[in-house]
């Protein structure tokens, strides 16, 4: 009943995407990568771009991992892209270009675990396997009474466990799209639209009023808060960039010079021993997902542009063709002209 009634609304009130008109793996695996943590209008542009300058997996895989980037640029978890271009690297090589076509294959790919290899394998495939989002797991939460923790390894199981007995014979495609569609539109976080649920009458949350208590999430994340001074170094036209090469956030991305320190400090020139004049400083509250970012944007005006072997001196008419972090790009657009 809770499958049939599902499956009856989705054909009814489903939201025309691109990635619905196809089973074309390479389409659905860019989709569901880049709608695993943004809602489908931030993403839809994204995906639009993406596909438009990498129309297929042997264009991505014969891409350089900058130009990747680059097209990723505001989506944020950036190991995501670079995943996606080593596995499309994998698959072009390795598997003459050729997606697996079973649950079993596909979750050994780099970047593709359960959601993803059970949303390639249904959509692409048709393989009965249930697939595990947010929306499923709020969803079936409410609607079962699912009172444990979703992080905990208990609640997982038990969504898990309920999910697959859930899962239609016939239809299942059209289930999984129909449930993921149901929790984006109906049994939202924070607005649930209760007056238009079709399986109101078994839903325990509606019954105990506990649609907003459901599902128990307990954060466990601890927040590192961190200090990032930027050096805008810029003379005439020109300004200093360098690559973040460390295993951190934005690794792989390019940004100002900068220097980490412990607290606010009020003279980052100091601290590098540099001749110049701070001519402008913006604050920034930069927030990820275990860290908060403080960055103070120093821009400095100098006679000559320092030396230095990680330090690449580029116009800045040309910064938009480097990937750089969001926070960069903000500050980019709004402060730095060309002369």
């Amino acid at each position: 009943m809770f499958a049939v009634s599902l499956i009856s609304w989705y054909k009814k009130n489903y939201r025309k995407l691109p990635w619905r008109n196809t089973n074309e793996p390479y389409i659905i695996w860019v989709s569901e990568i880049i709608l695993q943590q943004t809602r489908v209008d931030q993403g839809l542009p994204y995906f639009k771009n993406f596909i438009e300058r990498f129309p297929s997996l042997a264009s991505l895989a014969k891409s350089t991992e900058e130009e990747v980037l680059n097209q990723w640029q505001g989506l944020g978890y950036y190991s995501r892209a670079r995943n996606m271009h080593y596995t499309a690297k994998y698959i072009f090589t390795h598997l003459d270009g050729v997606f697996p076509n079973e649950y079993n294959e596909l979750i050994k790919l780099k970047g593709i675990g359960d959601y993803t290899a059970s949303a390639i394998a249904s959509f692409s495939f048709n393989e009965p396997k249930a697939v595990i989002d947010g929306n499923v797991y709020r969803v079936l939460s409410r609607v079962f009474g699912i009172l444990n923790d979703i992080n905990s390894k208990e609640g997982k199981n038990r969504i898990k466990n309920l999910a697959d007995s859930l899962l239609p014979k016939n239809e299942h495609t059209t289930y999984n799209q129909a449930i993921m569609e149901f929790g984006a539109l109906i049994c939202t976080p924070k607005a649930p639209k209760c007056e238009t649920c079709v399986v109101t009458d078994i839903c325990y949350a509606k019954e105990k009023g506990k649609q907003l208590s459901l599902p128990l999430k307990i954060k466990k994340v601890n927040t590192k808060t961190r200090y990032f001074n930027f050096l805008i170094f810029q003379l005439n036209d020109f300004i200093v960039v360098e690559k973040r090469t460390d295993k951190d956030i934005w690794q792989h991305l390019y940004q100002f010079p900068l220097i980490e320190t412990s607290k606010e400090i009020e003279d980052p020139l100091a601290l590098k021993k540099l001749n110049g004049d701070i001519i402008n400083l913006k604050k920034v509250k930069h927030l990820l997902t275990h860290q908060v970012i403080m960055a103070s944007f120093w821009h400095i005006s100098i006679q000559t542009l320092p030396e230095k072997k990680s330090y690449l001196k580029i116009p800045l008419s040309d910064l938009h063709k480097y990937p750089v972090p969001k926070i960069v790009e903000n500050y980019a657009k709004e402060y730095l002209t060309i002369n």
